[in-house]
């Protein structure tokens, strides 16, 4: 979603998005950036949340401070608290030395907690202290640690409904979502795949140092067909493959992946249908009442349909 993927160039001047709904997350990102308040960021695995969370930072008044991320899914319960608050020398058996965590290290910056929904209850709690009191003790301390640190989190699983479970605080939830940024799937924003497609061609090439300038329509028409349940994430990886295996300077439809042409064709088969049977449907209406002289009794007993069926789907295909 970005052109650049150097830490300084993060920023909304460089997301490429044509379509309306995220240039609507842009502009709610923008005024998010401006205050302090912690943000949750909502939105399927590899949307491009923490893209959105670097451009929140990289616009914030905290923007020269350091952006320190982490991903609670990948770290094990029993070290996400050292990774989150450090550790004193001798807190544990390989603690040969004092450790800062996460907290200290983004004092004055911002602290971005992705797959936050995937944190333990136990960890939860000592986070939500740490966000209330700005203080904390590293494991094995003893001495209050203050820090300035703006949280933003992300999450792609529905926090509302752990709540519910049980299985996420309802105090943090409602302490982490003061306001909420969803970026929608690209499914929904199909509009943006062109643009995104010349631009991780444009940079994957330049990486890979090939040749390659662009892609042919058919090829194209098969990636905007698709759902992409894998996000932004797996167009990307899509590309890099067809890049990787083409030695033309247009990446052709032979590249596309084969189970990605099936899906795509699926669900064009079955757009299609649909379509066409609407078109066969409108005009067995327009010709039964064109026989019975417009009278829609005599119309609806030819079609085996009652009135009011037939005078829905005339208002359906705008048949007067």
């Amino acid at each position: 979603m970005f052109k650049d993927s150097a830490h300084h160039q993060y920023g909304f001047h460089s997301i490429v998005a044509e379509s309306a709904v995220i240039k609507n997350a842009i502009e709610i990102a923008k005024k998010l950036a401006a205050s302090d308040s912690t943000v949750l960021i909502q939105g399927e695995s590899g949307t491009g949340k923490e893209l959105f969370a670097r451009a929140i930072h990289c616009a914030s008044p905290r923007q020269e401070r350091a952006f320190i991320a982490l991903n609670c899914s990948a770290i094990p319960t029993h070290l996400i608290e050292s990774e989150l608050f450090g550790y004193e020398k001798g807190a544990f058996t390989d603690a040969k030395t004092s450790k800062k965590g996460m907290f200290e290290l983004a004092d004055k910056g911002t602290l971005f907690l992705d797959e936050i929904g995937d944190m333990d209850l136990s960890i939860q709690a000592k986070l939500l202290r740490a966000i209330e009191t700005k203080s904390f003790k590293r494991l094995g301390g003893t001495k209050d640690i203050t820090v300035d640190v703006r949280i933003i989190s992300a999450t792609n699983k529905d926090l509302k409904k752990l709540v519910e479970k049980g299985a996420f605080r309802d105090d943090l939830y409602y302490r982490i979502n003061v306001v909420p940024l969803v970026i929608p799937p690209l499914r929904k924003r199909k509009e943006d795949i062109p643009l995104l497609v010349d631009h991780f061609i444009m940079t994957i090439s330049r990486d890979l140092k090939k040749e390659v300038i662009g892609i042919e329509k058919e090829a194209l028409e098969y990636l905007i067909r698709y759902d992409w349940p894998g996000n932004i994430r797996e167009l990307k990886n899509v590309i890099e493959r067809m890049i990787l295996l083409t030695n033309d300077k247009i990446l052709k439809k032979e590249f596309v992946p084969m189970e990605l042409m099936e899906s795509a064709n699926n669900t064009d088969t079955d757009q299609f249908t649909s379509l066409e049977l609407e078109k066969v449907e409108k005009e067995l209406i327009i010709k039964a009442l064109s026989l019975a002289e417009g009278n829609q009794t005599k119309a609806a007993q030819a079609l085996s349909i009652s009135r009011d069926a037939l005078r829905y789907r005339m208002k359906k295909y705008n048949i007067k």
